[in-house]
């Protein structure tokens, strides 16, 4: 059970977390902050602003990496779909890689473009795509990564006419990603036999340490067809909704746009911004010193990386410096 639940990563993470902030943990005890680590990786929000090598590490961060993508910016879609049909509100690869960035500040953009090579397929990478279809692409191209790259090699052996007895694996760590070589798909003739397809498959997944989609899944995408083109069979685990439940970390695709308990936290802030740029002008003849003091709401965040810190504190030091040097 610890292994498979991955007790032993979390651990060593929560016992070097432990380490680097030792000086704050030490003004409310360990028990506390132990309690708090685990409560963040039950709830999914430890992968905040973490390093990528985390994120990825298992699969529990990486749903709750979707999950929280998802949520922060499932209005992209939304206000498109609501405001205009001109595709204002679609983004290229390179804007969605930085929407990631802003939740994972090395996310790899190798991995980003992997996930929209499989909207795009032909086109070129800098076309727009709408948000729910570069979501579902990039959940199967981030949860099942090292699977689609073993896909990748069982593919172009099956098109070079080999038999690919030997089920090929990823050696390598889970935190390098490696080039893989788009397989020609652009003739629709082209492709390999579906049922000898499925066959390497259903023995990769027997064999794979790595996570891999539902075979019996994916041996019903694969018998309504005579041939898959590589690009072809993702996309097909892309629109799949039985694999987007079987996965868990996002809703169906007609309830995408809708998460009630972020909207009721939204309005709540939505209201308090209103409030305060109301009372801002009315107010601003008053004396400062009679001014009520509003204390703004806080919200409890995991821990983050020691290096985090340091950087908001540097900041924090080149700010003062300007002013003082304004002042001068």
């Amino acid at each position: 059970f610890a292994a498979q639940r991955h007790v032993l990563t979390y651990m060593e993470d929560a016992v070097s977390q432990l380490l680097e902030n030792r000086e704050d943990i030490s003004q409310y005890g360990i028990a506390r902050f132990f309690t708090e680590y685990f409560n963040s990786v039950r709830q999914g929000t430890h992968i905040l602003f973490r390093e990528f090598s985390f994120v990825q590490a298992t699969p529990h961060n990486r749903a709750s990496f979707l999950r929280t993508f998802w949520r922060c910016f499932r209005t992209v879609g939304k206000n498109g779909g609501k405001y205009s049909s001109i595709c204002c509100y679609l983004l290229t690869v390179q804007e969605y890689h930085c929407l990631l960035q802003l939740l994972c500040p090395d996310f790899p953009m190798e991995l980003t473009q992997k996930a929209a090579r499989i909207v795009l397929m032909d086109d070129a990478m800098d076309c727009l795509m709408s948000f729910s279809d570069f979501l579902f692409a990039f959940q199967i191209q981030f949860y099942y990564s090292e699977f689609l790259e073993s896909v990748a090699a069982i593919y172009q052996d099956l098109l070079a006419g080999k038999n690919p007895n030997t089920v090929i694996v990823p050696t390598s760590s889970s935190g390098q990603h490696r080039q893989r070589q788009p397989p020609n798909d652009c003739n629709p003739l082209e492709g390999v036999e579906a049922s000898l397809f499925y066959q390497c498959l259903e023995s990769l997944c027997d064999r794979s340490k790595y996570s891999c989609p539902p075979s019996a899944l994916v041996k019903e995408m694969l018998s309504s067809a005579q041939r898959m083109t590589f690009y072809g069979f993702l996309m097909a685990l892309a629109k799949d909704q039985g694999i987007n439940r079987a996965l868990g970390a996002l809703p169906d695709k007609g309830d995408l746009f809708l998460d009630p308990a972020m909207d009721q936290e939204l309005e709540k802030l939505v209201a308090q911004v209103s409030g305060l740029s109301v009372s801002g002008p009315a107010s601003s003849s008053t004396d400062p010193a009679n001014m009520p003091v509003r204390n703004s709401p806080r919200i409890n965040s995991p821990w983050k990386p020691l290096h985090h810190r340091r950087k908001m504190d540097a900041e924090s030091e080149g700010s003062n410096e300007e002013t003082d040097s304004s002042e001068n």
